[in-house]
C-alpha cells in the first residue's frame, strides 16, 4: 500500500519516520537488519547512565515503540508492516543490555538478535501470534532480544568460569 504523504498530518508523519527507524525501515532488502542496527548506537548512548536510569530508559523506549508501532499499523492498513522497525532497534537494545561494549559482544549480540527474529523459536513466535497490534510488532522483538542476551551472558559465564 502507497502512502500519500502530503495528506498525512504533522504528527503522523513523526510516527511513521520514527517507526521506519529514521527511514532505515525504508531500504527495501532487508529493512529489520538495517532497523536493527539503529539499536547499536541507542544501547552505547543509555549505558551512559547508572544501570537503573539505563534500565528505566531502556523500558520507556519499549513502551514509546509500542505506541509509534501500533499507530504505524493503523496508518500503513496492514499487520506488522515491514517497513516499521522500531521493534528491532528495541531488541537489540534489550540483546546488549549489561554486556560488555565491545565489537566482539556487539556484534554477537546483533547476529543472535536477528537469528532469533526471524527464526522464531518458542516463545517468540508465540508473543508475536498472540498479541495485538503494537504489542505483537514489538514484543516478539523484546522477547528476541532478551532470549539473545540470556544465551550470551550465559556463554560468557561459562567460558569465565573454565
Amino acid at each position: 500500500m502507497k502512502i500519500d504523504y502530503n495528506n498525512l498530518r504533522f504528527g503522523d508523519k513523526v510516527v511513521l519516520f520514527l517507526a521506519s527507524g529514521l527511514s532505515l525501515g525504508l531500504i527495501p532488502i532487508v529493512p529489520g537488519t538495517f532497523g536493527s542496527l539503529l539499536g547499536i548506537p541507542l544501547q552505547w548512548s543509555l549505558r551512559q547512565f547508572p544501570t537503573a536510569i539505563e534500565s528505566g530508559l531502556t523500558a520507556v523506549f519499549v513502551l514509546i515503540s509500542v505506541l509509534i508501532s501500533g499507530r504505524a499499523e493503523s496508518l500503513l492498513g496492514y499487520r506488522d508492516p515491514p517497513q516499521v522497525v522500531i521493534d528491532e532497534v528495541a531488541g537489540v537494545t534489550l540483546a546488549l543490555s549489561g554486556l560488555s561494549f565491545t565489537l566482539s559482544s556487539v556484534i554477537s549480540a546483533f547476529l543472535l538478535f536477528r537469528l532469533f527474529d526471524i527464526w522464531k523459536p518458542f516463545p517468540i513466535k508465540y508473543i508475536e501470534r498472540r498479541l495485538p497490534g503494537g504489542w505483537g510488532i514489538v514484543m516478539d522483538d523484546v522477547a528476541a532480544g532478551i532470549v539473545s542476551n540470556i544465551v550470551l551472558q550465559t556463554g560468557y559465564l561459562m567460558i569465565h568460569a573454565w
